[in-house]
Parts: C-alpha cells; structure tokens; sequence
C-alpha cells in the first residue's frame, strides 16, 4: 500500500503564497519523479511542475518565475512553494509520483487526494 498526502492548501488574496507538501508513504524501494498537477473546474488536469530525483525540474509557461518545486528524498516529501498567486491559479491541486514499491518491480504512477487552492481577486 502506498499513499501520497497533501496538506497545504488554502484561500489566499491576489499576491499571496502558499507552500504546499506531499509526503509519500507505506511500501516504497525508490520514487523517481514527483510533480504536481491541477484540475481548474471545466478544465482538464494540467502539469504545473515536476522534478526528478536527482532535482531536474519543469514548469508549465504560466508558473514560471512564480512557482518553485523542491523535494526532500530522505523524507519521500514534494513541495510546491507558490508566490505572487493569482486567481488563474485556482485549482485542486494534485501530488503525482512515480513510485517503484520492491526492487525489481516496474514503476507504478501514485496520486494524491488533492488540495484545493482558492485565489481570490
């Protein structure tokens, strides 16, 4: 059994920040990437940013020089630390990992329950 929880999530103004965590826990031999994602009503899930495990990250276009990821690999955690949010940036936002549970086992994709983020104008 594997789970990915999020905590972090809030409502915020315009021009605020937010910081949310993702820690991955149960039965894990490795995590390659983890990333997070959202989900703006209507809309589909989009990629706001990834980071492999040995820290190489990607953003989407809209978050960049806003959002910033990181990841603690001692502690099987994910960051998302936002700033200057906007009320685009609203969303339920997601944790995604790539999770290997045994040696010799294929990678499996895990998400997380979702977070919402409410930006207000």
């Amino acid at each position: 059994q594997v789970q990915l929880v999020e905590s972090g999530g809030g409502l915020v103004p315009a021009g605020g920040s937010l910081r949310l965590s993702c820690a991955a826990s149960g039965t894990i031999f490795s995590i390659n990437a983890m990333g997070w994602y959202r989900q703006a009503p209507g809309k589909q899930r989009e990629l706001v940013a990834a980071i492999t495990r040995g820290g190489e990250t990607n953003y989407a276009e809209s978050v960049k020089g806003r959002f910033t990821i990181s990841r603690d690999n001692a502690k099987n955690t994910v960051y998302l630390q936002m700033n200057n949010l906007k009320p685009e940036d609203t969303a339920v936002y997601y944790c995604n990992a790539g999770i290997r549970r045994y040696f010799g086992t294929y990678e499996s994709q895990y998400w997380g329950q979702g977070t919402q983020v409410t930006v207000s104008s």
